[in-house]
């Protein structure tokens, strides 16, 4: 049986993704409050590609993540990273450490860590610190989200019916009985959103990368299977409402390419609605799909849209 063209770790691929928030913040900046980030120029809401590929890492554990090959390295509440890269030693028998570290050793460590780390096999990694593991160039490069339309970051006030501390919660009275100080019944808080945004992203995927960490058919479809399905697995109030809405793949038959990236982007348009306007729902927005006279040697598979 054929391998379906998108899921072929031989060939390149070109991808768009689309996703959309409503009533949420899909990536908030510690520098300003944990605001949703935006271009201060044009206003358009930007999620950064290490956000999209916490979801990826998210999904991917809780789907496979039991399986020896599927464990994922960048983790939060797991082990240090060094205390991996120490496994990888022992599982292979090398005992030297530091300086005493030959290539060859680093070599077969930093080949362990990709065949038991699906994360690193796709997004690669940096593994030079303390027990030296190499580092790993991923196949697989996403670039920053970025709104259709201009969003409009809002800052909430909320309150809660609850209070944090002993003492905020006393009631003082006066020596005379007459007057009482504190008991405070509330406190208050802040939750940042934004109403609504429509994001496009890109990504990319080269076969020779692949080729040297050990991408497989399996993990090129657990890839596109979790950027379709990750989102219904990291509800949160502070997120809102978020999924995808389009997924495009531009496969190449030439593993250098038949075609630019941008050129084969263009295809995929999204017209904004303009000054004035404010979006609030996917429905408001018509995405517009070129499939005639494509490239040679190009094939456009639509997984979501």
């Amino acid at each position: 049986m054929a391998t379906a063209a998108y899921l072929d770790v031989t060939r390149r691929h070109d991808f768009v993704l689309l996703f959309d928030v409503a009533d949420g913040n899909p990536n908030g900046d510690p520098d300003a409050g944990n605001l949703p980030r935006v271009d201060p120029e044009t206003m358009q809401g930007l999620v950064t590609d290490v956000a999209i590929k916490r979801k990826v890492r998210d999904w991917v554990d809780l789907a496979r993540g039991d399986e020896g090959r599927f464990k994922i390295y960048i983790q939060s509440g797991s082990e240090a990273l060094n205390a991996k890269h120490r496994r990888a030693y022992v599982d292979l028998g090398i005992t030297s450490t530091g300086a005493k570290q030959s290539r060859d050793e680093v070599d077969r460590a930093r080949a362990w860590m990709c065949e038991n780390f699906f994360d690193i096999r796709v997004f690669g990694a940096v593994m030079t610190t303390g027990v030296n593991c190499g580092q790993v160039r991923g196949p697989v490069q996403l670039t920053f989200a970025r709104s259709i339309d201009p969003v409009v970051p809002l800052d909430l006030s909320i309150t809660r019916v609850a209070v944090t501390r002993e003492e905020d919660a006393r009631v003082v009275v006066s020596e005379s009985g007459s007057d009482a100080e504190g008991g405070k019944q509330t406190e208050m808080g802040r939750k940042a959103l934004v109403p609504y945004g429509l994001y496009r992203a890109h990504g990319f995927f080269n076969p020779h990368f692949a080729q040297r960490t050990g991408v497989t058919e399996e993990d090129l479809g657990l890839f596109w299977q979790a950027l379709q399905q990750m989102w219904d697995v990291d509800r949160s109030s502070s997120r809102g409402l978020m999924a995808c809405r389009g997924l495009y793949v531009f496969t190449h038959e030439n593993p250098l390419g038949n075609a630019p990236a941008h050129a084969l982007f263009e295809r995929i348009h999204v017209p904004p609605l303009g000054s004035g306007a404010a979006p609030r729902s996917f429905r408001d927005y018509r995405v517009e799909i070129d499939e005639a006279g494509l490239p040679e040697g190009i094939t456009l598979t639509r997984l979501v849209g």
